[in-house]
């Protein structure tokens, strides 16, 4: 199934019914506002309709109203950086990768993508934590015979580490999530209240669902709540460019909730909600017109500037450093080209 808008009604949309709002939309370049109109248009080559594949896909499974551009301005709970919270804090949870170096090159890479995504925002690192110091409950998947941490209770950790000046602070972990005992796991949750979020990348490694996947445990493993050494050399999946894409994309649209960006269902976005990896995987690294209008206006950047830092940490080969290997674009080449294509409108002096 597509889902196929009219174009007036993706326009108002995008642009609203109020007027403070429409004349707002003028504050925009030409260029700007020629490139998030030609996304309205049917068949244009940067943004595609939404596509609905199985019955388990989010739309189809979570039924809920869509958030045009004038909603989420007008929502009281809606969340803009203000002077002194303009920074975005990540806290790594537990090992990351095959190594201290490599564990530090991929929460770099991941870093500095959010920066220049939630471009005119600072991103800092938080000194790593253990499993043992959140103190979380834990369990084994009965399905997956994998670790398993409390979403809900790592939530409660962050707030006590979440710094004064912070926009938000986010939790990463290479360990699966549940959030309760009835759900067999989570990718992620985020709090717009709270400015909190936690995100495992545990399930975007290519083999998590094989049978002899390595961070199965031995069925005679039964570990006790609060002993941790279970997790001491835990298995974490390789660094890939598959799975560093994946991390980018969950990060960054978890942070849009935190702003009070909802699923988005005007065209493909990086806000759209996914049930499970294979629509995660279809779902584009970026945003739809709508919710980039939105995101433009909680933070106050101009578009190409935004695009470009996305375009330079890209073709940027090396990490901040230029000490370490070269990041592992090769799956982002696609968003590469859809990003040289966008700048191209925005530069066009004639417009």
């Amino acid at each position: 199934q597509v889902i196929e808008h009219p174009v007036g009604r993706l326009r108002t949309a995008l642009l609203s019914t109020r007027k403070d709002l429409i004349e707002a939309y003028k504050q925009f370049s030409g260029a700007e506002k020629t490139l998030l109109e030609e996304g309205l248009k049917p068949g244009n080559s940067l943004f595609s309709p939404i596509t609905i594949h199985l019955e388990s896909d989010w739309i189809s499974a979570h039924p809920e109203d869509p958030q045009d551009f004038q909603s989420f301005y007008s929502n009281p709970y809606h969340k803009s950086p203000s002077s002194g919270h303009r920074t975005i804090y990540i806290q790594t949870i537990g090992s990351f990768g095959e190594g201290g170096v490599v564990a530090e090159q991929f929460v770099e890479w991941l870093k500095v993508y959010c920066q220049a995504f939630y471009y005119g925002l600072v991103v800092k690192l938080l000194p790593p934590v253990t499993v043992a110091s959140t103190a979380c409950t834990f369990r084994i998947n009965s399905n997956t015979h994998n670790l398993q941490l409390h979403a809900g209770e790592l939530f409660d950790f962050l707030k006590k580490r979440k710094p004064k000046d912070a926009f938000c602070i986010v939790g990463i972990t290479m360990i699966d999530l549940y959030p309760k005992e009835s759900w067999n796991f989570v990718f992620g949750q985020a709090s717009l209240t709270e400015g909190m979020g936690v995100f495992s990348f545990a399930r975007y490694d290519d083999h998590f669902y094989e049978r002899n996947y390595a961070g199965r445990l031995k069925k005679t493993t039964k570990p006790k709540q609060g002993d941790y050494s279970v997790f001491q050399n835990y298995y974490t999946p390789p660094i890939t460019s598959t799975l560093l894409l994946r991390s980018c994309k969950t990060v960054t649209h978890e942070i849009g909730h935190i702003f009070g960006v909802k699923h988005c269902q005007w065209l493909q976005c990086v806000m759209q909600g996914s049930n499970h990896l294979e629509e995660s995987d279809r779902r584009p690294l970026d945003l739809c017109p709508v919710c980039l209008r939105k995101l433009q206006s909680s933070i106050g950047f101009k578009i190409a500037d935004r695009y470009k830092a996305l375009l330079h940490w890209i073709e940027d080969g090396d990490d901040s450093t230029g000490q370490h290997s070269a990041k592992p674009t090769q799956a982002f080449q696609e968003y590469r080209h859809w990003l040289h294509e966008c700048l191209k409108i925005l530069e066009d002096e004639t417009l």
